[in-house]
């Protein structure tokens, strides 16, 4: 499998490294305003949970949520990526999913926005999606901001119950953005 990287002036999605990576990357996120609307802080238990899900995911789909450093300094910023929607009550089951995770610290200064818009070009022009969705809870205005700034769609067609979660994290609402919306915007 080919290893991921892709740069901007700012910023390398790249793929993940090894147990410094994924050290950097929870030391910085798994914080309680960054888990505000994905459940919380994260156990040790849950931090495993999620390091095997992105690597398993990877193994399966040949990409996943990349690794975001700053280019100056190498800073682990958090992550941006793609995975197939896996929630068993989504009506989007499978389809390719555009996700985010960024720490606190850098909020506001466009990264996460410049880190997204790398993902879903890699979804359209690499990994030949026809659509790309994004997933957030109503409650997380500046996550669907974010979706919003991307040229993405609301879709209340798509918005499902995720049984797995207690509220308020259950009721997920849904964007997206073809690849014709997406290349008429470029």
């Amino acid at each position: 499998m080919a290893e991921f990287r892709r740069e901007t002036a700012r910023l390398v999605l790249r793929d993940w490294s090894g147990d410094e990576d994924w050290q950097a990357f929870f030391r910085h996120t798994n914080t309680p305003e960054v888990m505000r609307w994905l459940g919380g802080v994260m156990q040790a238990e849950a931090i495993v949970a999620q390091r095997s899900r992105v690597e398993n995911c990877r193994e399966r789909n040949g990409h996943c949520f990349w690794l975001v450093e700053r280019k100056e300094d190498g800073e682990v910023l958090g992550f941006c990526g793609l995975k197939r929607t896996d929630a068993p009550d989504s009506p989007s089951l499978g389809e390719m999913e555009v996700g985010w995770r960024l720490r606190e610290n850098v909020w506001g200064r466009g990264y996460a926005k410049e880190a997204a818009q790398i993902s879903l070009a890699a979804g359209f022009e690499t990994f030949g999606a026809q659509e790309i969705i994004a997933l957030t809870v109503q409650e997380n205005a500046p996550s669907w901001g974010l979706m919003k700034r991307l040229g993405m769609r609301r879709r209340e067609d798509l918005d499902f119950i995720d049984q797995r979660q207690q509220a308020p994290f259950r009721d997920t609402i849904v964007y997206s953005i073809t690849r014709a919306e997406w290349e008429a915007a470029q």
